[in-house]
């Protein structure tokens, strides 16, 4: 195994999964009949990790590619954001993972996995990196790596227990994908974890799928804080010991609504890392998501700290409840 021979920089930042090739049809083409692909990556992480980089924060990433041409395209895209790439390791054995997909209009949008036996599923302690971790001062994780493997869910279950160890708060993002396993299966494993995380991020049809409260409030625990509910368009609600806000959606033309919740999470991250309130932070979490829809690609459209706050700008007024 090789990793990037830079050394590891301080981070503000750490997290961990799955990033993989993206192929995604081009002209709105619907993907059984697209001639033309757009290449680019993806996963859960790896987007918050480019987001975050892009609104100037500081971020390691660690995970596994293949040695072959997508793994280099996930290299090549995670370092020419200047994230740390030194835990990213290439597997000699194991293909990086490959998603086709399409986002035509109007129509439903068409997804292809190639990812089973990927190299991002070997992700395991081994991988571990207990320095990185208790230095950042955030560690972001999702469901989708709890969910790959065996030997990556212990991977989390390490890197939750070195945060709890150096005080490091851990957002946690269910990101619930039930070509994965099925929903009783995300709710076992993933009912190991919620109540070791500090801020959960969630999406308002997986509070249903997850069997758990449509009221954020009931949801709130000594350890777990803060709940963010993401609701597409509609905008997003937090709940705190303080209470609750709501923020309405921005609206944009949706070129491309695949990445909208990972852009939503790299948005609060940034906002949490600079000490902004409640309210100010759904709303810039809101701003990123916005832009990224509007472009193709999960990345494509992740502001700069500059073209967030023009977002912000024109976004129009909040709404408490």
């Amino acid at each position: 195994m090789n990793a990037d021979q830079r050394e590891p920089m301080s981070v503000e930042v750490f997290t961990a999964g799955e990033a993989m090739a993206l192929l995604l049809a081009e002209d709105r083409q619907p993907l059984r009949r697209a001639d033309r692909f757009l290449r680019s990556i993806a996963g859960s992480e790896s987007n918050v990790a480019i987001g975050l980089a892009r609104l100037g924060h500081r971020v390691a990433y660690c995970g596994r590619v293949g040695v072959d041409a997508p793994g280099g395209w996930v290299r090549d895209a995670l370092q020419a954001e200047s994230i740390d790439t030194s835990g990213l390791l290439s597997d000699p054995v194991r293909s990086t993972g490959l998603i086709l997909r399409d986002s035509p209009a109007s129509r439903p949008i068409s997804v292809s996995y190639y990812r089973r036996d990927s190299a991002g599923a070997a992700l395991g302690l081994s991988d571990v990196r207990p320095e990185v971790i208790a230095g950042a001062s955030v560690v972001f994780l999702s469901g989708i790596t709890v969910m790959l493997s065996d030997s990556s869910e212990q991977f989390v279950a390490r890197v939750l227990d070195i945060a709890a160890e150096a005080g490091v708060p851990v957002v946690f993002d269910p990101n619930v994908r039930l070509r994965l396993a099925n929903r009783q299966e995300w709710r076992t494993r993933l009912g190991r974890y919620l109540d070791r995380v500090d801020t959960l991020l969630i999406g308002n049809d997986e509070l249903t799928l997850l069997d758990l409260p449509d009221d954020p409030a009931r949801l709130l625990t000594a350890r777990r804080t803060t709940v963010v509910v993401k609701r597409g368009a509609s905008g997003a609600t937090a709940c705190t010991s303080a209470g609750t806000v709501h923020v309405p959606g921005r609206k944009v033309e949706a070129l491309d609504p695949i990445g909208a919740g990972d852009a939503f999470c790299a948005g609060w991250i940034s906002a949490f890392l600079r000490k902004c309130t409640v309210q100010e932070s759904l709303r810039e979490a809101a701003a990123v998501a916005s832009l990224v829809v509007a472009t193709l690609t999960d990345t494509a459209g992740a502001p700069s700290a500059v073209e967030r706050d023009w977002a912000l700008q024109e976004n129009g007024s909040d709404v408490d409840r």
